[in-house]
């Protein structure tokens, strides 16, 4: 009996002889070096693209774009600056006949004085005609044609003077010249606006600050 056979337990059958013993196999080195290095490649090509990416885009290279694609991005630029300001006629350039529509005496001759000290060219200066004489209640009227209005010369005429109402003078009393406004002074007429702020407000229109409104869409891509 062998040393290796249990007490009690006798026969061939329970022997251990032989060289037949489970043989362990080495871990597979190989693979698992080829697939760690196959990974760091792969990592290392996605985050070089990724920066290729990123650098093409910080720095605005067109020369893979479509030939098209340049002439549309101008195009679209050009569309969102704003046009540019209309200019408006200096007061030297603009007649201005004043009328009195109140009964306080001599009223048109100071207004059309102080008129002329800013520059304005004074044409009539005289009592209001009837169907205007006491009916003018606001601080002043100012009759200008279409084409004064256009012209920019009536906001330059309206910067003068606070809370004057604007009007379009009778059918045929002249031509339509943009260099001729009627200011009819009305009954809550005090003085003209401080000559300061008139200059302030002029210099506004000569350069307007851009203000675009609530119910205006900016262009994609503005």
């Amino acid at each position: 009996m062998s040393m290796l056979t249990p007490p009690g337990m006798g026969g061939k059958k329970f022997r251990v002889t032989g060289d037949r013993y489970p043989r362990m196999r080495r871990p597979r080195r190989r693979r698992r070096t080829v697939f760690a290095l196959f990974t760091v490649v792969t990592v290392l090509g996605l985050l070089g693209y990724g920066t290729l990416q990123i650098v093409d885009v910080f720095s605005g290279d067109d020369g893979d774009r479509p030939a098209g694609a340049g002439a549309r991005n101008a195009a679209e630029r050009q569309d969102c600056a704003p046009d540019d300001p209309v200019p408006v006629p200096k007061p030297d350039t603009i007649t201005v006949n004043v009328y009195n529509a109140t009964s306080r005496t001599g009223l048109a001759q100071e207004t059309a004085d102080a008129l002329e000290e800013r520059g304005f060219v004074i044409g009539e200066v005289e009592n209001a005609p009837e169907g205007l004489d006491g009916e003018v209640d606001a601080p002043g009227l100012l009759l200008a044609t279409a084409a004064a209005e256009e012209s920019g010369a009536l906001r330059v005429l309206a910067a003068q003077l606070d809370g004057a109402e604007t009007g379009a003078p009778e059918s045929g009393a002249r031509e339509d010249d943009p260099a001729v406004l009627d200011f009819v002074i009305g009954e809550d007429f005090t003085e003209l606006t401080a000559a300061d702020e008139a200059e302030r407000r002029l210099a506004e229109l000569a350069s307007p600050s851009p203000t675009p409104s609530a119910e205006e869409t900016p262009a994609a891509g503005c």
